[in-house]
């Protein structure tokens, strides 16, 4: 049985880092080929296999460094039907490609948890079309649909947690919360925003959060806000102090870049920013926001930024 299924660690509100850029760290770092954008694909050969290890392994020395708990995505942001099909993959294939990340980032789990830095292993989904301009917008009913065979793959492994990252629109996460409440699974939406703070489709992000909460009778563990410099939305909270929906965000997974999509979009080089500057913004965030404490990056981070976030989070 999961370790963590029934007992969400992060729920008591102490600190928990997440990974970082997993495919900006591949591509751009590693020199690795990800078609399609799709880390999964890596999980098909055992040197895929080692260069998916070896990115995982550092976020795990950082949290046990510090002695903070670490949540780790497996790497299937791309492992759905449109997506895996791009690449070979029927779903049968795709069911054992989700099921053998969590096994992967298991060993990990084996090897580096301690009473003071647990890891949980969250079975990572993405949106069906482009997170940065969805090209259609689907409906709760065609989301919940779509997604459930990704999320059914991951409540028969060993898997904590489902978590939806880089969600655009609020039906798309209504259909992904409605799946995993289904399949009995605890998940997390993660909404993605551009430079004005708001979601791609336009709507603001306290609308898209209540919105999926209603519909769903808030069955979502928490929200989260990922693929975004902190530059982008900090000013979304101001004067929304107490509101429910920022009570409903417990984690931000932010880019290294203050570029907006369409400019990361067009990058041939890695923007990574600056470490030791993210780390104190999400530790400010870290003060502002009354439950956020599960903090990471998205594109463009990598260990350095996350260990500037432990550092500056814990000497505040």
């Amino acid at each position: 049985m999961p370790r963590y299924r029934d007992r969400l660690p992060q729920m008591n509100g102490d600190l928990f880092l997440t990974d970082g850029g997993l495919e900006t760290t591949l591509v751009f770092q590693r020199g690795v080929d990800l078609p399609e954008f799709a880390a999964f694909h890596l999980l098909t050969s055992e040197p895929g296999r080692r260069e998916l290890y070896d990115c995982y392994v550092p976020y795990a020395e950082v949290a046990v460094k510090h002695g903070v708990g670490l949540i780790l995505e497996t790497p299937t942001w791309r492992a759905n039907k449109d997506w895996g099909e791009k690449l070979g993959h029927d779903g049968a294939a795709l069911a054992m490609l989700n099921q053998e990340a969590v096994l992967h980032l298991q060993e990990i789990r084996h090897r580096f948890e301690t009473p003071e830095a647990p890891i949980v292993i969250s079975g990572n989904l993405g949106p069906r079309g482009d997170g940065y301009a969805p090209d259609a917008l689907l409906s709760p009913d065609e989301a919940e649909a779509y997604h459930l065979a990704q999320v059914e793959a991951f409540a028969n492994s060993h898997a904590d947690l489902v978590t939806a990252l880089t969600m655009t629109h609020a039906g798309e996460a209504i259909g992904i919360v409605r799946a995993a409440r289904r399949c009995e699974m605890p998940v997390v939406i993660a909404f993605t925003v551009e430079t004005d703070g708001r979601l791609p489709t336009g709507q603001p992000l306290g609308e898209a959060i209540a919105a999926v909460d209603e519909a769903t009778d808030a069955y979502a563990a928490y929200y989260g806000i990922n693929c975004a410099h902190t530059s982008h939305f900090a000013g979304q909270f101001a004067g929304a102090e107490g509101a429910p929906w920022v009570e409903r965000i417990r984690m931000i997974r932010g880019n290294a870049s203050k570029k907006s999509h369409a400019e990361l979009d067009e990058c041939t080089e890695l923007d990574d920013g600056n470490p030791q500057a993210f780390g104190r913004e999400c530790a400010s965030l870290h003060e502002r926001l009354p439950n956020l404490n599960v903090l990471g990056g998205c594109c463009g981070t990598d260990e350095r930024h996350i260990g500037a976030v432990a550092e500056c989070v814990q000497v505040r």
